[in-house]
């Protein structure tokens, strides 16, 4: 039990004076607020001591135009499809409209949890290989998606 304490007592003075030794490390090393001072006066000094050119007539390439309309503008464009300044419920959910039809497979406009995990299902019904409602192993490894491949960059 002593040795315990003892140990326990020397990790923490080995600790607190690693701590005191690194903050003196640190104050050493941070420069004072005088030689600041003199860089900033000897910088000042050097930039008045540069010579000055004058670009006369010199065309040079301008800056690029700025775009009128910036990003939210456009977004906001692309749903306001009759450019009444008004996006309507209709509107915000137009780019939705191609996705659930193809989910919506009896065309009622209303989607069942089956429409919906199609794919799913598909591709457990793929998988079954032998019919039996359930994967093994073997069957489940088929599952596996192939990773995206991405196209050759056509950079010329």
């Amino acid at each position: 039990m002593n040795r315990i304490l003892a140990g326990a007592l020397g990790a923490l003075l080995l600790a607190a004076s690693g701590i005191f030794w690194w903050q003196g490390r640190a104050a050493d090393r941070a420069p004072s607020i005088p030689t600041r001072l003199a860089l900033e006066a000897a910088a000042t000094a050097d930039a008045e001591e540069l010579p000055n050119s004058d670009a006369g007539d010199a065309v040079g390439p301008g800056l690029p135009e700025a775009n009128e309309q910036s990003r939210e503008q456009k977004r906001y464009d692309r749903l306001d499809k009759n450019r009444d300044s008004h996006i309507t419920r209709t509107e915000m959910l137009s780019p939705r409209v191609k996705d659930f039809r193809r989910l919506d497979i009896d065309g009622n406009n209303l989607l069942t949890f089956d429409e919906w995990s199609v794919a799913t299902d598909n591709r457990f019904k793929a998988a079954d290989r032998n019919g039996d409602g359930w994967l093994s192993r073997e069957e489940f490894a088929t599952t596996k998606q192939e990773p995206q491949k991405n196209p050759a960059c056509k950079c010329k």
